[in-house]
């Protein structure tokens, strides 16, 4: 089968996939609240792997940091507009559950990432090699000092019980400085991930690669705009359905959103990590997982503000309840915690199965919790002071390669 033909199956299958949704949302039925979660989420779902495909395919034509940063901002896209609905109508009615929502979705979306993508590629690593680490290289220092620059930060809007604007400019600043050094980086590093590389057939993403560069990029446009106008018509729809879902099933609607949303935003990126690791490149995979946290931890807290205000027509901020304070607090340890266990530039199979461990009690306890609002708001306090305590030894014990990670990002790249 030629390259041109198997994209062009690749392409007609993620369409295939998002059809059903195009055709609610352009007759307007609705079968149901459940149903309608899960047309429109297949949706966003494809959609998310039509924009990763471009966004892979570069790899080849800029620095590999800078590819895998701009990858994992391409391809949690549709997290991002699912959030951002709910920051929209949060500040079009402000009081309502839509602040909870908004703040649901984000905290989950980083606490997923870190509790469970980043022990699935150590898992899977392990379950191939029997190798018990997975290494970082040395450049990617530059990650882990913007990673732990967002953490601290976070603690900040801790203190103020609130996202405002403020927030948005200094987040906006962080993730704008990771992009700057990060595009300064070589081109490309060899490691013994590349080893088998060669012998691994990554998919769509290779037979854009054999294309002309003008031919790569004109695809690459028609695939991003094809993407981006499915997410922005499903959007509404599955951020509203996951709502009344819950409602349906008798669940906390508020955990629906907070876990299965992100979930599915998630998706593309995740898979495309088990793709690196199947091609014996789990660092790779590692550093994206990284660079979607830190995207995520600055650009998607920072934009939640931002529409609020337009919703609302003027500036206003995102409150923090008594829960949200906390479900933050815990996203906040959980990504200190996640930090220093990297700080040896690995992740080793130990800490992989606490992270997994700690993230399948949190979940658990919340949906064991979740008609018990005191219980529930105490087992987050609990879970975010285990999270620091762990995190206070792993930096403790790593206290000289912190301080090497600190000064290696602040020294111009070789």
């Amino acid at each position: 089968m030629n390259a041109m033909r198997r994209l062009l199956i690749y392409i007609a299958l993620a369409l295939l996939a998002a059809a059903p949704a195009m055709y609610l949302r352009f007759t307007g039925l609705r079968p149901g609240p459940i149903l309608d979660a899960g047309i429109f989420g297949l949706a966003v779902l494809a959609a998310g792997f039509i924009l990763s495909w471009g966004a892979e395919a570069a790899e080849s034509r800029v620095s590999q940091g800078l590819m895998l940063a701009g990858l994992a901002l391409v391809t949690v896209l549709p997290e991002y507009a699912i959030d951002i609905y709910y920051a929209f109508r949060a500040g079009q009615a402000p009081g309502s559950n839509y602040v909870h929502y908004a703040a649901a979705n984000m905290t989950g979306a980083n606490r997923l990432l870190v509790g469970f993508a980043w022990p699935m590629i150590i898992f899977l690593h392990w379950w191939r090699t029997r190798d018990r680490t997975v290494d970082l290289l040395e450049s990617n220092k530059i990650e882990l000092f913007f990673l732990l620059i967002a953490s601290i930060y976070a603690f900040v809007i801790l203190f103020k019980d609130r996202i405002d604007l403020f927030d948005f400019f200094a987040l906006l600043a962080i993730f704008g400085g990771y992009m700057w050094r990060v595009s300064r980086a070589p081109k490309r590093e060899q490691d013994d991930d590349d080893d088998d590389e060669d012998d691994v057939e990554p998919g769509p993403a290779a037979v854009l690669e054999t294309l002309s560069p003008r031919a790569q990029w004109l695809w690459t446009g028609a695939l991003t705009l094809v993407a981006g106008t499915i997410i922005l018509l499903s959007a509404e729809p599955f951020a509203e359905s996951m709502i009344g879902a819950g409602r349906a099933l008798g669940v906390d609607e508020f955990l629906l959103i907070q876990w299965i949303a992100p979930l599915t935003g998630e998706s593309p990126e995740i898979l495309l990590a088990i793709l690196f690791v199947l091609a014996a490149r789990p660092g790779t995979a590692l550093v994206a997982m990284i660079s979607d946290k830190i995207n995520q931890w600055t650009l998607l807290v920072g934009a939640l503000p931002v529409a609020m205000s337009i919703g609302a027509g003027s500036l206003i901020s995102l409150p923090l309840s008594a829960r949200q304070h906390e479900e933050f607090f815990l996203t906040a340890a959980q990504s200190l915690f996640g930090l220093s266990l990297l700080l040896g530039l690995r992740l080793t199979l130990g800490g992989a199965a606490v992270l997994a461990g700690l993230f399948g009690i949190q979940v658990t306890l919340a949906f064991f919790l979740q008609h018990q609002p005191s219980l529930e708001i105490a087992a987050l306090t609990a879970m975010g002071w285990i999270y620091l305590l762990l995190a206070a030894v792993g930096f403790g014990r790593n206290l000289p390669r912190l301080l090497s990670t600190l000064r290696r990002s602040r020294s111009k790249p070789t």
